[in-house]
């Protein structure tokens, strides 16, 4: 009759099941040494090693040899950092396509912050469009040519009394339209 064999770690297995308590405790100290080597960074080597003892946890085929558990955890760290390494390599990609998109604003450093301008961008641009045709151009060239009341009187052929009045009514124009779009508070 044949004999029956069982996975080691399970009932009736002359292995008893591995203490991952006790095994993480014996190996933690190099396994966070190669962790930081690999990735270089102090920060992130706590959420590696998380990593590393929920994949420990959850395998699914038992150690068979916990002589070589040691060899086992370092194949296991080194997959964990390679799996970090990718998945934040996306994210920085990520956030230096924002970046670039920002223009050198220093604001602009995370997808949030990209977003409100975004999205502050595109409701000037929508309120613009709804602004008298003066006024628009008057805004648009001050903001975006960065002209002073000075070269705007000369290129249109005003005073620069009349350049500052224009601007000004525009200016409360713009807030008009902007608050009459319903997505800014006004607080009294």
């Amino acid at each position: 009759m044949a004999e029956t064999t069982h996975p080691p770690g399970s009932p009736g297995s002359e292995q008893p099941p591995v203490n991952w308590a006790e095994a993480f405790a014996r190996h933690q100290r190099w396994l966070r040494t190669v962790v930081l080597a690999r990735l270089g960074e102090p920060q992130a080597r706590d959420e590696v090693m998380q990593e590393i003892a929920l994949a420990a946890v959850k395998q699914q085929v038992p150690v068979r040899d916990p002589g070589r558990l040691g060899a086992w955890l370092y194949r296991v760290a080194i997959r964990q950092v390679l799996l970090y390494r990718r998945k934040h390599g996306r994210h920085r990609k990520l956030l230096a396509g924002f970046r670039e998109n920002g223009q050198g604003n220093e604001s602009v450093t995370d997808p949030l912050n990209w977003l409100l301008l975004d999205e502050r961008k595109t409701l000037v641009r929508k309120s613009l469009a709804h602004l008298p045709g003066r006024d628009a151009e008057i805004l648009l060239l001050k903001y975006t040519e960065d002209w002073s009341y000075r070269e705007l009187a000369a290129h249109l052929g005003l005073s620069e009394s009349a350049v500052e009045a224009r601007l000004h009514r525009a200016r409360q124009r713009l807030r008009e339209a902007i608050i009459s779009a319903n997505v800014i508070e006004v607080s009294e």
